[in-house]
C-alpha cells in the first residue's frame, strides 16, 4: 500500500493583524423606544447598551466583510494574495447559497483561496478561529482570514420589546498566520442542543412560501413580518452566567493559566450584566482590560469579539502581546472559549 505524504504545516498558530468595520448609522436608545414601551434607563440597566449602529444599503454584509477584512490584512502585513482560505461567521447572510465568503475572497483579491460560510451564532468567531489554527498548523493554508460579519437589524422584531434594543450591525476579522511558539491555546467548545429553543428565528422561511397567515407573525398594521430573533432571555441569561464561566476556567486551564496571568478578558457582547457576572465568578484581577464595546456596538453576534478586540486595541485599553481569554456563546446553544496572544 502506498504511504501518504503527511501535510507540512506550521509548528503553531496565532493572529496576525484584526480589523473592523462599524456602519456609519449610530442609532440611540431613542429609537428603539419609538417602538418599544419601555425607557433609555431600563434598557441601559438591563443590557448596558447606550448605541448601536445599523447598516444602511450599501452596508451589506460582503461590503462590511471586504472593508474589516482589508484593515485586518493590512494589521497583518501580508497581501490578499498570500490568503489561502476565507472563513465567514455569520447567521444573517440571506442567500441560501452561494456562501458570502467566495465573494468576500473575490472582492479582496485572493488567489481562488478556499471560501466558506459557517453559522454558529455568537460562538461562531471562535470556532472560525479554531478552524484557522488547525488550517495553519496542518498547513492546508498558510494565512487563514477569519470573519464575524452580522446585519442582525435585518432580524430584529422592533415592536418586541425583550430583543429590540439588543441586536447592531458590523463585521470584524482577523488573520490567522504561522509561528514558532503557541499563541491560540487549546479550544473548549461544544453545544447543548436541548436549548435550542432558547434562541430562535421566529418562523422558518418554509412557513412563508406555504403562506398560511395563522402561522405568520403581523406587526400592528397587521402586515405580515420579516422573521426576527427571539430569546427567553431569563433562560438565556442564566444559561451564560452559571455555565460559560465554567467553560472560561476550563479555557484557561487547558492553556496551562490562571486568571491571574491575563492581560485582557474578551468575552461576547451579549449584554453588561453578563459580562460583569463572568468577572465576578472567574475572580478577575483588576489589573485585568474587560471589553465592554457592547455600550456603543450592542450585540453584533459573530463580529462582536473581533469588534472588540479592534477596538481595545485601537484605544490602546490593551496592546499587542497581550495574553487574552475570548468566549463566545449563543443560538444553539454553542459556546467556544480559548485564550490567544493580542496581534
Amino acid at each position: 500500500m502506498p504511504k501518504i505524504r503527511p501535510s507540512k504545516g506550521a509548528p503553531y498558530a496565532r493572529i496576525l493583524g484584526v480589523g473592523g468595520y462599524r456602519p456609519v448609522r449610530v442609532v440611540p436608545n431613542d429609537v428603539i423606544l419609538e417602538r418599544i414601551d419601555s425607557s433609555d434607563e431600563w434598557i441601559r440597566s438591563r443590557s448596558g447598551i447606550e448605541t448601536r449602529h445599523w447598516a444602511n444599503d450599501e452596508e451589506t454584509v460582503a461590503a462590511m466583510s471586504v472593508e474589516a477584512s482589508g484593515k485586518a490584512i493590512a494589521d497583518a502585513g501580508i497581501s490578499a494574495e498570500q490568503i489561502g482560505a476565507v472563513v465567514v461567521s455569520t447567521v444573517s447572510h440571506f442567500s441560501q447559497t452561494p456562501a458570502v465568503a467566495t465573494e468576500i475572497a473575490d472582492k479582496l483579491g485572493t488567489n481562488k483561496a478556499a471560501a466558506f460560510d459557517i453559522s454558529a451564532g455568537c460562538a461562531g468567531f471562535g470556532y472560525g478561529l479554531t478552524l484557522a489554527k488547525g488550517m495553519v498548523v496542518e498547513g492546508s493554508a498558510e494565512y487563514v482570514l477569519v470573519i464575524g460579519v452580522e446585519r442582525l437589524s435585518d432580524l430584529t422584531d422592533l415592536e418586541d420589546r425583550a430583543t429590540a434594543f439588543l441586536f447592531g450591525d458590523g463585521a470584524g476579522a482577523v488573520v490567522v498566520g504561522p509561528s514558532q511558539e503557541p499563541h491560540i491555546g487549546p479550544t473548549v467548545w461544544g453545544s447543548e442542543g436541548d436549548k435550542s429553543g432558547t434562541i430562535k428565528q421566529t418562523v422558518p422561511w418554509n412557513e412563508y412560501r406555504i403562506g398560511d397567515l395563522e402561522k405568520l407573525p403581523l406587526d400592528r398594521e397587521g402586515n405580515v413580518k420579516f422573521p426576527a430573533i427571539t430569546q427567553e432571555g431569563q433562560a438565556v441569561f442564566r444559561w451564560a452566567v452559571f455555565e460559560m464561566a465554567k467553560v472560561a476556567m476550563e479555557a484557561l486551564e487547558a492553556s496551562g493559566l490562571s486568571p491571574d496571568d491575563l492581560d485582557v478578558f474578551i468575552p461576547h457582547q451579549a449584554n453588561e450584566r453578563i459580562i460583569d457576572s463572568m468577572v465576578k465568578t472567574l475572580k478577575l484581577p483588576e489589573h485585568v482590560t474587560v471589553a465592554r464595546d457592547v455600550r456603543t456596538t450592542g450585540n453584533t453576534s459573530a463580529a462582536s469579539i473581533p469588534l472588540a478586540m479592534e477596538r481595545l486595541l485601537a484605544t490602546g485599553e490593551a496592546k499587542s502581546g497581550d495574553t487574552a481569554l475570548v468566549i463566545g456563546f449563543g443560538a444553539g446553544l454553542v459556546y467556544a472559549a480559548t485564550v490567544v496572544t493580542l496581534p
